[in-house]
């Protein structure tokens, strides 16, 4: 049985960055990963470009119950060390408003300096090797694999990501790990995921995108609200506008199982209501018909929708639905479309700066398999770098 200093549960974002810490500061290193490679779900992040991080980096754009712990790492390793870190791999960067880019826009290009830096380092890699078990030794723990291989290691860090995209490799089968230890699981629901809505809008309009505000609607409570593209499907909502608000939404409906969840759409941001009061004042004045009152201010398919719902509705209603066109909700797609987790470890039961775990010494947990759920924008990977190095401090 081979034995190592460290063994990394997990060759994601967190993982490499993990591995890459631990062995700079001379500790031998394994990265058990149960896939046929690294690093698969970096390669489609940011569809294809890797959004690596974000300018305002800090603990304000996550989860509320985490800030605290994310705020004690990134004041270890937060903005300023994550793109130092790629700089001194060779890899050059840029932004786009806040986001942090590759300069290649390739997530290519980022797996391969990372993939780089570990061989010069020597770190000892075992692909397909899906843990089954971790017990303890004498000497630290024994990880066990489903295939019947061993290692022995003083150390552990687990960073087996979330749910989201089990195809590559994330499918939660270390919370299993971590309960072992003790630790609570939130129950992990899909998050940066499109919403399910039976509403004719929906059924007429799949494929058309506009320009809305969106806000979810829970317990009657206004939620977040939010400024961007919005995706009519056959199933119901999607765009960035919906999965910018969909946490909340999923936490409500896949975790607590709230009813009466909604989601209000304004679809004319760009006039505010006295305006567009006016404006389609102005257009029954003139005699058009009910599906042209919106012609020249939505995309024209929206007349097969105002055809019927205008014909001898008020100017107030006519208003009120293009500003605040409520959607029922009632679901989220699954896993497989779902861009992040919410839910995990509880951040209560790990140590603040070491991400130690409260409950066994020598076990550390980085990355999405800790409840933490970073707002779209590169602030989920920055998180993955930033925990998976400070993990790696371990010893």
């Amino acid at each position: 049985m081979q034995k190592f200093d460290i063994a990394v549960i997990g060759g994601g974002a967190a993982g490499i960055t993990a591995a890459i810490s631990a062995c700079r500061k001379g500790k031998k290193v394994i990265i058990c990963e149960k896939m046929p490679r690294l690093g698969k779900k970096i390669l489609i992040s940011g569809s294809g470009r890797c959004n690596i991080s974000n300018l305002d980096l800090n603990e304000a754009h996550y989860n509320p119950e985490s800030r605290e712990l994310v705020k004690s790492v990134f004041s270890r390793f937060g903005r300023e060390e994550i793109e130092d870190f790629f700089s001194e791999l060779g890899l050059k960067l840029c932004s786009e408003g806040n986001r942090v880019f590759p300069v290649t826009d390739q997530a290519a290009s980022v797996l391969k300096v990372l993939e780089d830096e570990l061989k010069n380092l020597k770190v000892a890699v075992e692909f397909g090797f899906e843990v089954s078990g971790i017990t303890g030794s004498a000497k630290g723990f024994i990880v066990k694999s489903k295939t019947g291989k061993s290692v022995s290691c003083d150390d552990i860090i687990i960073t087996g990501g979330g749910k989201a995209y089990p195809s590559l490799g994330s499918d939660g089968s270390c919370y299993a790990l971590a309960g072992s230890f003790g630790h609570k699981i939130i129950e992990p629901v899909p998050s940066a995921v499109s919403l399910l809505v039976k509403d004719r809008f929906c059924h007429l309009l799949q494929g058309q995108k506009i320009q809305c505000s969106a806000k979810a609607i829970i317990d009657g409570k206004e939620k977040n609200q939010t400024e961007s593209e919005l995706v009519f499907t056959k199933y119901g909502l999607s765009g960035t506008a919906i999965l910018d608000i969909s946490e909340d939404v999923s936490i409500a409906i896949n975790r607590l199982a709230k009813k009466g969840v909604q989601v209000s759409i304004d679809m004319v941001p760009f006039m505010d209501v006295d305006e567009l009061t006016e404006e389609i004042r102005h257009r029954i004045q003139k005699g058009f018909n009910p599906e042209n009152l919106v012609i020249g201010i939505l995309p024209n398919k929206f007349s097969l929708i105002f055809r019927d719902l205008f014909r001898n509705a008020s100017i107030e209603k006519i208003v009120k639905m293009l500003k605040g066109k409520r959607f029922d909700i009632i679901g989220t797609r699954g896993w497989n479309e779902a861009e992040f987790t919410s839910g995990g470890i509880d951040t209560e039961e790990v140590k603040e700066l070491t991400l130690e775990s409260q409950f066994k010494k020598g076990v550390y947990f980085a990355g999405e398999i800790l409840n933490v759920n970073g707002e779209r924008g590169g602030y989920n990977l920055a998180w993955a770098w930033a925990s998976g190095f400070v993990a790696g401090l371990t010893g």
